[in-house]
């Protein structure tokens, strides 16, 4: 990828890497804590844990826009590493359950801090369009695999120390994160803070909820907005039901399970890596919505497929959404990038991480109480409602591209003027690119 011919972002990269695996093995290490804590009800502790990291990313990542709205990117990186560090530190010592969620809202506090302001650091790094979809190309491996590998290396870590020496592991990379991005702060900064436009005179609510305002405002934004609700539908359905599908509907093994959510991670990066092919070929907005639209069916098939219960056409579902979604994400940190300046960009990608992880507060708990109460199939059916909607949303908002490009067609033998021409043709190659 070329993205990694960028020195800075190599390093950035790596600290992305790094940060990962230690957010991985606290993964392992929380699940056999909360067991320790609460034996059977272990479970239940876990579910209220993932939903306090859910309200910590909605609610706490626009907050802490505001406040470290006036530091350098390298400080806000590193400063919430080095909450990660303390925060994984602690963990080994906690006796209560009440302890898990305090620590959790915080560290997940800290990285609803570092993942918009990574994101927004990656787009100003990488310049060039095509490259910096390779970054975000090569940024949504890393996660796929990820959830792959860091269960594998704490499984081999575990057979010769305890778990809780696995959260030593989890502060040793949040803590060679912060190293790395020491490593090229220069570099990472953008403008200086003297250059950006001031805040101060702005309130505190006002810059909280500047993001989403901006996002509201146009278009664009608008259409990404709706385009985040066929993605969390699609997740909810693989991340909540795959092993109810597996176990409870063809009777099949745990491994089953970890082979059906390997099949939608191999999908991801098989998109991830002809994605930036694919937008540079076709544009950005045409292959997502042709990417949603692969969501709304694949969701709905899954009203059909539980009549029919075939693991191999499962599976392939799951390819195709994994695909899908990986697509959409891709072209999602696109659009955020062109349509940004460096003047609000933090706040752009902050406001897109907070909206995002939203619609996940809807469509896991229907994924999962839905299926419960109403029966799958119904909750199949929802979940494709919900993705057709998000698809129609973001169809309407990016429709200005489709009718700048209609009304710039002309006949090929009608001579213009040159200046007029190439004017014509640099309105057509914006537009496309939407």
């Amino acid at each position: 990828m070329r993205a990694f011919t960028y020195p800075t972002f190599r390093r950035l990269y790596g600290a992305q890497v790094v940060s990962l695996l230690g957010t991985g093995l606290l993964t392992v290490a929380l699940g056999l804590l909360a067991y320790d804590l609460a034996g059977p009800d272990a479970g239940r502790v876990l579910g209220t844990a993932l939903a306090v990291k859910m309200v910590a990313y909605v609610v706490m990542a626009p907050v802490m826009r505001a406040l470290v709205t006036a530091l350098p990117a390298s400080r806000v990186l590193v400063g919430a590493d080095v909450v990660r560090v303390a925060m994984a530190c602690c963990l080994p010592w906690v006796g209560h359950v009440w302890q898990i969620y305090l620590l959790v809202f915080a560290l997940q506090t800290a990285s609803a801090t570092f993942t918009p302001t990574f994101s927004a650091t990656i787009a100003r790094v990488v310049d060039d369009r095509d490259d910096y979809s390779s970054a975000v190309a090569a940024s949504r491996i890393a996660y796929d695999l990820e959830s792959v590998g860091s269960p594998l290396i704490a499984a081999a870590l575990l057979t010769v120390v305890s778990y809780s020496t696995l959260f030593v592991g989890t502060a040793l990379g949040f803590a060679a994160s912060a190293a790395l991005v020491i490593s090229c702060r220069r570099n990472i900064n953008g403008r200086s803070i003297k250059e950006r436009p001031t805040s101060t005179a702005e309130s505190f609510g006002g810059r909280t909820f500047a993001g989403c305002r901006i996002m509201l405002a146009r278009g664009s934004f608008r259409g990404v907005l709706w385009i985040n609700v066929v993605v969390a539908a699609a997740t909810a359905l693989v991340m909540v039901g795959t092993v109810v599908f597996v176990r409870a509907d063809l009777g099949g093994s745990a491994t089953a399970v970890a082979v059906a959510l390997a099949v939608f991670g191999a999908g991801s990066i098989a998109a991830a890596l002809l994605g930036p092919t694919i937008f540079r070929c076709a544009g950005t907005s045409r292959p997502m919505l042709a990417c949603a639209l692969a969501c709304v069916i694949g969701v709905g098939a899954m009203a059909i497929w539980l009549g029919a219960s075939s693991y191999i056409t499962l599976l392939a579902l799951w390819a195709v959404l994994g695909a899908a979604t990986s697509i959409i994400s891709t072209g999602t940190a696109r659009v955020l990038r062109d349509h940004s300046t460096d003047a609000d960009r933090d706040e752009v990608f902050t406001a897109q991480f907070s909206l995002s992880h939203a619609a996940f507060l809807v469509t896991y708990p229907l994924a999962g109480l839905g299926a419960s109460t109403s029966g799958q199939v119904v909750c199949a059916l929802a979940l494709s409602a919900l993705a057709l909607l998000g698809l129609v949303g973001a169809a309407y908002s990016w429709r200005p591209a489709t009718a700048t490009r209609t009304a710039n067609t002309r006949p090929a033998n009608l001579r213009m003027h040159p200046r007029i021409s190439l004017t014509m043709n640099r309105a057509t190659a914006t537009a496309d690119e939407r």
